[in-house]
């Protein structure tokens, strides 16, 4: 089934539709009560901004920036944006000012929005200096504003477009729409240098919008789906857009920390989210299991192994089951997956997409054979999300199936090359970037390795987080750190060893866990740091990383790694708004570490 309805009049479409039906839940605090959205609203609502950005003399192609926590109001005025033809530029929220300050240079954003009195201090220090800012609109009531007159309130802001007399050129700028228009500017949180403006189209959108719903036509109106990663992020991004194509319903999760009650309170049937949210799940139900008793383990185990038959061995290869296994499947559901799904919020669950970076097989073969319908993807800001995502017949050990429309080989390196319409035409005001991110021939080249076999890629490693040991062997961290990822005692990892003879990490690793060890082991401690420099506590990482790298290479094995009790955040540079490791502050500032390693 392909579309019909233009992306830039989507609301007035589904207005029309469902009328009064509810799009939209959010609330500010967990204790708030959830405020409710219709279509009617949200399209009325939408509109009014719109005059409102026509009160202040926002033209088409102009650039407004978003740098709030999650909020239905952002996807307000995204669409907004669209339908006078200006451009939405998200900022994560928990950008540095250097950050705000250059995407809005870049960008040349004439009119910042703002969520909590954090961003809204940052957005007033940016546009002290900035030469393009004109408006700070602060979208959280208790917000203090200070004296600065070109600060106000978004329910000011609104009441501007409600009273607005500009309905001719409203309607005048709305028909001059073209699918060449510029939609949103994203901004990648790259692991080194500035970010990049990569320009996302109405077309990219319109064919994203499109070929998903062939791929997942299963998704409907019915549906109910938790935002829970930043609308900053291309994924939640277009998700969302695809939930309001399809007239799903969406539950606004404000802060990423009250995810696991916000999840089992809204008990979704869809939810995206990046690999980390999985493997944090999947070590919390792992260290419950390990405190049963050996005959209720017993139970889980055998649960876990007719799962894995019923739900793997036979559906994933279009296989049906015979009338045992199905008997002994409704028994394994009924007595511990349903009753799992239940406290995870997830019994609900009809599709969760996961994406963004690496995600361990035995993740995803845990999920599917306890009947948690995790579907694992691949894509990039630059192809507006999804190249591939598992279907029914899915391969563990590949990202899944090629989406329709979109043309993939493999260059030199055994690089991922990309075409199609939903890939970026470039990046903005950045000619030399353009230069280096397409072959001659108009590929786009995605930094990935991999290789395709039966229109499904195969991930190995990202070309350009590759590095070589002194010994000329060539190491993909991510692996390590993917592996590594899934144990309990270990939060994080950076993998050290470019231009070295060998091997070696800086690990943050889970102290709660640690400190139980401790006391289950009779280790004696006056505090963290004497904790971490135990033996025991040492041999107990080794003995955890050389398990998780049984299989390996020689040359890849971890020889030698330091804890820290303080872990990598967005906040001290380590990591980017994504979540991805910044390998080279990391090195620079364990530099002292590092080289005691190899000495």
């Amino acid at each position: 089934m392909a579309t019909t309805i233009p992306f830039q009049q989507l609301l007035q479409v589904q207005a029309k539709k469902y009328g009064d039906k509810t799009v939209l839940y959010d609330r500010n605090k967990l204790t708030d009560p959830w405020k409710s959205i219709s279509w009617r609203v949200m399209n009325e609502t939408s509109i009014s901004v719109a005059k409102a950005f026509l009160e202040l003399g926002i033209k088409p192609h102009d650039r407004i920036a978003q740098f709030s926590q999650n909020k239905s109001e952002n996807l307000i005025v995204d669409f907004a944006a669209f339908s006078i033809r200006a451009v939405v530029v998200p900022i994560y929220p928990t950008s540095t000012k250097a950050q705000v300050e250059f995407i809005t240079s870049d960008a040349a954003a004439e009119v910042i929005f703002v969520g909590a009195q954090k961003q809204y201090d940052i957005a007033v220090d940016v546009m002290k200096s900035s030469k393009s800012l004109k408006k700070i609109i602060v979208f959280e009531k208790d917000v203090e504003l200070g004296d600065n007159e070109n600060s106000i309130y978004y329910d000011d802001f609104l009441a501007m477009g409600i009273k607005s007399t500009k309905n001719d050129e409203f309607s005048q700028v709305n028909s001059e729409f073209s699918e060449e228009d510029m939609a949103c500017l994203l901004y990648t949180s790259g692991t080194t240098g500035n970010p990049k403006g990569v320009i996302l189209t109405h077309i990219m959108i319109n064919e994203a919008m499109r070929i998903h719903l062939i791929r997942l036509s299963h998704i409907d109106d019915e549906d109910i789906s938790l935002a829970f990663l930043p609308l900053t992020h291309v994924f939640e991004r277009l998700w969302c857009y695809f939930l309001l194509y399809v007239g799903s319903t969406i539950y606004i999760n404000h802060n990423p920390v009250e995810i696991q009650t916000t999840l089992k309170e809204v008990r979704p049937s869809l939810m995206c989210a990046v690999p980390r949210f999985w493997e944090k799940v999947y070590i919390g139900v792992n260290e419950v299991l390990s405190s049963y008793s050996p005959g209720k383990l017993a139970i889980v185990t055998w649960a876990r192994e007719v799962g894995k038959k019923h739900n793997v061995d036979f559906l994933r290869t279009g296989r049906k089951p015979d009338l045992f296994l199905k008997l002994r499947y409704k028994l394994a559901e009924k007595l511990v997956f349903s009753k799992l799904k239940l406290t995870l919020g997830l019994e609900n669950a009809k599709t969760l997409p996961a994406a963004g970076a690496k995600l361990a097989d035995e993740i995803t073969l845990f999920f599917r054979s306890i009947g948690v319908p995790l579907v694992y993807g691949y894509g990039l800001t630059e192809s507006t999300a999804t190249v591939t995502c598992f279907v029914d017949q899915y391969e563990i050990g590949t990202v899944g199936t090629i989406m329709p429309g979109v043309e993939v080989k493999i260059g030199d390196e055994n690089e991922i090359l990309l075409k199609g319409k939903t890939i970026t035409p470039g990046y903005f005001n950045n000619p030399e970037a353009n230069k280096n991110a397409f072959t001659a021939d108009g590929w786009f080249r995605t930094g990935d390795a991999g290789r395709i076999k039966d229109n499904r890629i195969i991930l190995t490693e990202r070309i350009k987080d590759l590095f070589k040991t002194s010994n000329g062997k060539y190491v993909a961290p991510q692996e390590i750190e993917t592996r590594l990822g899934t144990d309990k005692y270990i939060d994080q990892v950076a993998v050290i060893g470019d231009e070295r003879n060998y091997v070696t990490a800086i690990i943050a690793p889970s102290i709660p866990n640690l400190e139980l060890f401790a006391a289950e082991n009779n280790i004696s401690y006056k505090d963290i740091d004497e904790l971490l420099e135990t033996p025991e506590i040492y041999q107990l990482i080794e003995s955890r990383i050389a398990e998780h790298q049984a299989g390996m290479a020689n040359y890849e094995l971890i020889k030698k790694f330091t804890l820290i009790k303080i872990p990598f955040t967005i906040e001290t540079g380590e990591l980017t708004n994504t979540l991805k490791i910044k390998r080279t502050v990391i090195t620079k500032k364990y530099k002292e570490q590092i080289d005691a390693m190899y000495h």
